[in-house]
């Protein structure tokens, strides 16, 4: 550890036990006033009687004082909910995994019910066998486990034109990071006999709007999994119950939810969701295709518009998420001026490949005014941009793949705003 750091920890120690030293004597000048805290001095009613049975709640539930952290829907953004989405609290949780209950939802016609003993996925096309798996056979294929994130392409797309939503669940928490169980593609794919001139795979889902894509066999034979749990647990209904396709580092459109089929093609099927959607408008007018990858990215998530700093002047925890489609995070600058000066953060640990990346910036905050922002940094040297960099490139026209930096307004009352300081 350097002296400054060395230094900035002592003063940090000191000053918290000063703190409760000072707790300590406030405390005893109040008891001494007749004015006790009867937290400290009288026996509450949680240590007065027998709390809840093993059998309360067999599957464990978040308790009612956290009822605040759920995933949240935009009223406004679509027309109804049956083809919509909503937001991982992102600025509530700590952390990298994200539990399967808060991770956010993207549907195209609803989330489905079927049965795993109802499940059927095909693969068919340019192959020597076509075959049938059921759950049950999949289920029979060596599996391997691996912590990715998805992210809707449309992460922060709301924000290309300007600072639009007050909250870090609302401008980037269309994204989860959770531990997956499946099956490589490429296994089945090598079951099937997948032929040479076989370049391509499509894949659809079961539901009404099938979601189909297309995925160059390259990528089909790296890492994409054919998972069936997420967390150590069945996927979740909404998250494509009882099988579904993961894409590492790929735009979440691609992880095909109830995936029943996979065709082997010697081309693009250029269907609805990769022409007339997920595509990047420019400036004049034309759009490109195929920018699969989501680049580096991060977001400060606490202090945030919903977390706002509540302790007052003093140190502070400046905490958020950094993340990469094309590996792993390997730094994270944290600036508390606009982007005038940076300081580079603390990973909570090293970053892993196609994984979300804990970030924290321990430091005093002296009750002024902080326009705090951060930048990602993966192993490919790529460095997350600027809006007005984007632009550039891009124009005004685009929604998909904003990965620019994001400024929060934290103002001397704690209180935090979306602004653009790009």
């Amino acid at each position: 550890m350097s002296d400054e750091l060395k230094g900035k920890s002592t003063s940090r120690r000191g000053f918290l036990r000063g703190a409760a030293v000072s707790a300590t004597a406030l405390a005893a000048g109040a008891a001494r006033a007749g004015t006790p805290d009867p937290l400290i001095t009288e026996v509450q009613p949680w240590a007065q009687g027998f709390g809840d049975g093993v059998d309360a709640t067999p599957y464990g539930l978040p308790i009612e004082y956290e009822s605040d952290v759920i995933r949240r829907n935009v009223e406004w953004l679509t027309a109804d909910t049956i083809s919509s989405i909503n937001f991982t609290p992102i600025h509530a949780l700590d952390g990298t995994i994200t539990p399967q209950g808060c991770a956010f939802e993207r549907h195209h016609s609803g989330a489905i019910e079927l049965r795993k003993e109802d499940y059927r996925l095909m693969i068919n096309g340019l192959v020597d066998r076509p075959l049938v798996f059921s759950y049950a056979d999949l289920e029979r294929f060596p599996r391997e486990n691996h912590v990715y994130f998805c992210e809707c392409a449309a992460n922060t797309g709301m924000e290309w034109a300007g600072a639009q939503l007050n909250g870090a669940q609302f401008t980037h928490g269309m994204i989860h990071n959770m531990e997956y169980t499946g099956v490589p593609l490429r296994t089945l794919l090598e079951e099937a006999g997948y032929k040479a001139e076989g370049s391509w795979v499509f894949v659809e889902g079961a539901d009404a709007s099938s979601n189909g894509r297309s995925i160059p066999m390259e990528k089909a034979l790296d890492d994409v999994l054919v998972a069936f749990k997420a967390n150590g647990e069945a996927l979740r209904k909404e998250h494509g119950y009882p099988v579904r396709l993961v894409v590492p580092g790929w735009e979440g459109n691609m992880w095909v939810k109830w995936i029943r089929r996979i065709e082997v093609t010697n081309g693009p099927v250029e269907s609805r969701e990769e022409t007339s959607k997920y595509t990047d408008t420019l400036a004049d007018g034309t759009s490109r295709k195929w920018t699969w990858a989501m680049d580096a990215k991060s977001v400060v998530t606490s202090p945030s518009p919903q977390a706002p700093i509540t302790h007052g002047k003093g140190p502070l925890v400046i905490s958020g998420l950094a993340w990469s489609g094309r590996g792993a995070i390997t730094r994270v600058d944290v600036s508390k001026d606009g982007g005038m000066t940076w300081e580079t953060a603390r990973l909570a640990k090293p970053g892993e490949k196609m994984a979300l990346t804990r970030f924290y910036l321990d430091t005093d905050w002296d009750g002024e005014d902080m326009l705090l922002q951060s930048r990602a940094m993966d192993d490919t040297g790529y460095v997350q941009p600027t809006k007005a960099q984007l632009r550039e490139v891009r124009g005004m026209n685009s929604i998909y793949h904003n990965n620019c930096i994001q400024t929060w307004w934290v103002r001397p009352n704690g209180e935090a705003e979306n602004v653009e300081v790009s």
